[in-house]
């Protein structure tokens, strides 16, 4: 998969790098952790042996292993926010609110299964994160969501939705399904693309008229 960029070419002595640039090689290695192997997996060894450095460099940077995992979940959240966001502006201004509802589909898919370590971390782990580091995700989480409220609720006035849909359940439906795709989603088996119109069919289908 097309990941986040952090090369393992470029690892190597932290010592000749800036201190900017060996955090960040740290928060790339931490996402890829994370997503690997989970919340509860990820260890701090594992993390300096991708980035190239020593472990207890680590704290050069990061006062602790959370502070480290709040800031990938942050970033993941944030990829999340501004690639959907980004395709759906992308979109001619004759666009329904029902083909923005879709583009949001296009564009979760696109940053959790190729796009960013960052957001499938953010999204495979929010369930395991301790109660303090949950509840400063909840703000970005609930922005997330009302880029999606606001598309649902446009396509339901336009009368592109069914008139009895419950737009939060839809919501949470919507978005709980694309989100478990990083546990199933083989690109040996079925490309991206056709896994998204596979998901553009489905929501079409189950809530559009």
């Amino acid at each position: 998969m097309t990941k986040d960029a952090s090369s393992k070419g470029q690892r190597g002595d932290a010592a000749t790098r800036s201190g900017k640039h060996t955090r960040q090689l740290i928060l790339d290695a931490a996402a890829e952790v994370m997503f690997r192997d989970g919340y509860a997996g990820t260890k701090l060894a594992d993390i300096a042996e991708i980035a190239g450095i020593r472990a207890p460099a680590i704290y050069r940077h990061f006062s602790s292993r959370d502070d480290l995992v709040d800031e990938v979940m942050t970033v993941g959240h944030q990829r999340f926010i501004e690639h959907v966001t980004s395709i759906i502006d992308a979109l001619p201004a004759t666009a329904t609110p029902l083909d923005r509802i879709l583009a949001a589909v296009a564009g979760h898919l696109e940053v959790a299964l190729t796009i960013s370590h960052y957001a499938a971390a953010s999204t495979r782990n929010m369930s395991q994160m301790p109660d303090d580091i949950r509840e400063r995700q909840q703000e970005l989480r609930r922005e997330y969501g009302a880029i999606w409220r606001r598309h649902l609720t446009e396509a339901a006035e336009a009368g592109q939705l069914q008139p009895d849909l419950n737009l939060y359940a839809a919501q949470g439906l919507i978005i709980g399904a694309l989100s478990w795709a990083n546990e199933w989603w083989d690109p040996e088996r079925q490309n991206l693309q056709a896994v998204i119109r596979n998901a553009q069919d489905l929501v079409r289908s189950g809530i559009g008229r």
